[in-house]
């Protein structure tokens, strides 16, 4: 039950109760609560979406002697050879798309010679594979061409890569998972011998 004072009332009690707390009780304030120290709180930057477009497939014999570069503002994104020196070398370029927004490839460079019986090449931190030259047989010379991939302005780093599982040359075909690119390749002797990939996704400076 609620009981209800009028005016007049209260204000007696409220005497009342004054004159009847000991003074030191009024006289004693309750220690402040301590501040709540400021928190803060890290937000992960949401993973950005790293999406191939399938683009050029470039075929030519592999001891022809031309370079072979993917058009503009693609990438490798695999390679497959059948045959000896003589065989067809297939290219498989793309474009890359990170969030929805296409990415460009920067000033392309070229990589020093090494022979293609004994030659392995990883492109450059923050650099991905576009092309590459070979003339001859397992002998004869080879060398990469690199550049790098800018999103809205900025370089991408490609990261950390996987390595494929060795596959012999004169039958090998490999092509990179969802969102990754071609950033390098090893191979050890003739068409016989074995060849292995190097694949990385693409890692943007935020998630834009």
């Amino acid at each position: 039950m609620i009981k209800h004072l009028s005016r007049g009332t209260a204000a007696l009690s409220l005497a009342a109760l004054a004159l009847t707390t000991p003074a030191s009780a009024s006289a004693s304030a309750s220690p402040a609560a301590p501040a709540t120290p400021a928190v803060s709180i890290h937000v992960p930057q949401r993973a950005a979406a790293v999406v191939i477009i399938e683009g050029d497939i470039l075929r030519q014999k592999e001891s022809s002697g031309r370079a072979v570069l993917c058009s503009d503002d693609q990438v490798l994104i695999g390679r497959a050879h059948t045959g000896d020196e003589n065989g067809i070398t297939t290219y498989f370029c793309g474009r890359v798309e990170i969030n929805g927004v296409p990415a460009q490839v920067g000033e392309v460079e070229w990589s020093e010679y090494q022979p293609e019986n004994r030659s392995d090449f990883t492109a450059p931190s923050s650099k991905v594979l576009i092309g590459r030259h070979h003339y001859g047989d397992e002998n004869g010379p080879t060398r990469y061409a690199f550049a790098s991939l800018i999103w809205r302005g900025e370089d991408v780093d490609p990261g950390s890569y996987r390595e494929t599982e060795p596959q012999r040359e004169s039958s090998s075909e490999s092509k990179g998972g969802p969102g990754e690119v071609l950033v390098g390749r090893k191979h050890y002797g003739d068409e016989n011998g074995p060849t292995l990939y190097r694949y990385a996704v693409p890692v943007t400076p935020t998630s834009g």
